[in-house]
This record gives structure tokens, C-alpha cells and sequence, in this order.
């Protein structure tokens, strides 16, 4: 069997092949960032899974594809935490921007976006995936992404600085203290997805004028730190992978116009287009 994967820090998607590429079954666990998880902690959250702890002998390639995973060190960590389960396995560890870059591949060179619980940008010209910038991780960096939003709504909330009505329903959603914050803050062993947890206050109200300011804002910081350094976002297609491009795609589309750039393909979920790229461009030469 062959597992393809997309790793976030909230969530991963799981889907499994058989050795003529077809679909076996798909799967989820827990997000498994090395920036916020311990990496001993993986295999026992893995063998959690009923269906990947059944098949993790029968699984012979293992291609993961995860966030925090652009660092050397770290993605040696992931190798060695998933070695421990899939024995098996052939096992390869990349950044979850080259799965980005696969997922949003539609023929042509294009900037790729990602902006999800955290955020993150590249160049992709078919072959050679370049980057122009780091990943600052979401205590300086993550501009545009859920982990951004929900700190800056938590914030305003508790500095008082929100609109009446929309302070009243936060703290109806969100009954939470500053010492329940700060011990979630600093003592969660997610506190990326824990802080993009409250940006799930936008959706429902994303037509209030004060939130639709704040995203707007907030994707244009993405748009003016991530994307315009790259020279080819003048010239060329600009594609997204995310659920943040992909629910605010009306905001994010108004911003890039103000900014005279094309956006191009938007994909909420990258697993399905990640799994197609690789019939067709990897698991041929495997």
C-alpha cells in the first residue's frame, strides 16, 4: 500500500493506495506539526486510528507532506516518529508547501499560497518549487492565517476593542477568562490551533463590517508580506491551498485587485488534487 498525506497543525488527511494506485481508504488524525508537538508523541496518536494501525505493516511508501517540515532537523524528527509505525515503509517527509505546490499545479508556473490555520508562499514552475522567504511560524509570522485572525479577535475582545453587539456574542461562544488564556497560550501543546480555534467566530458573521474590515486587513498583511516579494506575482497566476482562502475567497479576490494581482485556482482541501499529482508525476518511477 501506498499512504499520501497532508499534514497541518490542526488536522491530517490520510489517503491510502493500493499498488495499482487505487483508492483503499482514507483516514484522518490529529494535526503533526514538529514546531508544536512532541514527535515521540506521534506513533501512539497514529495507532490511535483503528484502519492505519490495521494496515501499518502492510503500508510500503509513506509520503508525508506536513507543516513545520521545511526545517532539516525537523523532518528527520517525523521520519524517525513514523518509522516507528510503519515499519515497512519507505518513508519520505517534505514540507507541506511542496504539497501546496503539487495540489495547485495546473500546468502552468504560478506563485502558490498557503492559508490555512498558518500561512506560507512559493514559487512553482512544474519542476523546481523556490523560495524567496522563511516560515516565521505563527509567533512573528502566518500572516492571513486562522492562527493570525483568531489572535487578533481574541485580543480585541479582551482590550475591549470589538463593537458591542460582537463582544457580547464572543463572550456567549467563547466564555473563557485571561487566566484560561494565558495557561492555553503557554501551556497547550497546540497553541496555534487553540488561538486559530476562535477565528471560527468570523464565518457566520463575515458580513459584519467590522470583520470583514479585520480579514481584509489581515489578508492584505499576507498578500504585502508573502506575495508581492516574488517578482512573477506581477506576471503570473496566483493559487491558494486552504480553508481560509477558501471560505474568505470573496475577501481575498476584493484585496487582490486592489493590489492588481490575478488569483487563480483556489483548493480548500489539497488531499484529492496531492493524490492526482502523484499518480501521474511519482508513483510511475516508484
Amino acid at each position: 500500500m501506498i499512504a499520501i498525506v497532508d499534514g497541518g497543525s490542526t488536522k491530517c488527511d490520510w489517503v491510502m493506495l493500493n499498488d495499482a494506485g487505487e483508492g483503499a481508504f482514507t483516514t484522518g488524525t490529529a494535526g503533526f506539526s514538529p514546531n508544536v508537538i512532541d514527535t515521540e508523541l506521534i506513533p501512539s496518536e497514529i495507532l490511535k486510528n483503528a484502519e492505519l494501525s490495521e494496515h501499518r505493516f502492510s503500508i510500503k511508501h509513506l509520503f508525508f507532506y506536513g507543516t513545520g517540515c521545511g526545517v532539516e532537523d525537523n523532518r528527520k524528527r517525523m521520519k524517525t516518529a513514523f518509522a516507528k509505525v510503519f515499519t515497512n515503509a519507505n518513508i519520505t517527509v517534505k514540507e507541506d508547501l511542496t504539497a501546496a505546490a503539487y495540489a495547485a499545479y495546473n500546468g502552468s508556473p504560478a506563485v502558490v499560497c498557503i492559508l490555512g490555520t498558518g500561512s506560507n508562499s512559493c514559487f512553482f514552475d512544474g519542476e523546481t518549487i523556490r523560495r524567496d522567504l522563511p516560515s516565521l511560524g505563527f509567533l512573528i509570522g502566518d500572516e492571513g492565517g486562522g492562527c493570525a485572525l483568531g489572535k487578533l479577535l481574541v485580543k480585541n475582545y479582551f482590550m475591549k476593542k470589538m463593537p458591542a453587539d460582537l463582544h457580547q456574542e464572543f463572550a456567549n461562544e467563547f466564555p473563557i477568562s485571561i487566566d484560561e488564556l494565558i495557561q492555553n497560550m503557554y501551556h497547550n501543546p497546540r497553541p496555534n490551533a487553540y488561538l486559530a480555534s476562535f477565528s471560527q467566530f468570523i464565518l457566520p458573521r463575515k458580513k459584519h463590517p467590522y470583520l470583514q474590515h479585520l480579514v481584509y486587513e489581515e489578508l492584505k498583511n499576507y498578500l504585502e508580506y508573502q506575495v508581492l516579494p516574488y517578482e512573477e506575482s506581477k506576471t503570473h497566476e496566483i493559487n491558494f491551498i486552504g480553508s481560509i482562502a477558501y471560505y474568505y475567497e470573496d475577501i481575498l479576490r476584493s484585496v487582490a485587485a486592489d493590489l492588481h494581482l490575478n488569483i487563480g485556482k483556489i483548493v480548500q482541501r489539497p488531499i484529492d488534487s496531492l493524490v492526482e499529482y502523484h499518480r501521474i508525476y511519482i508513483l510511475p518511477n516508484l
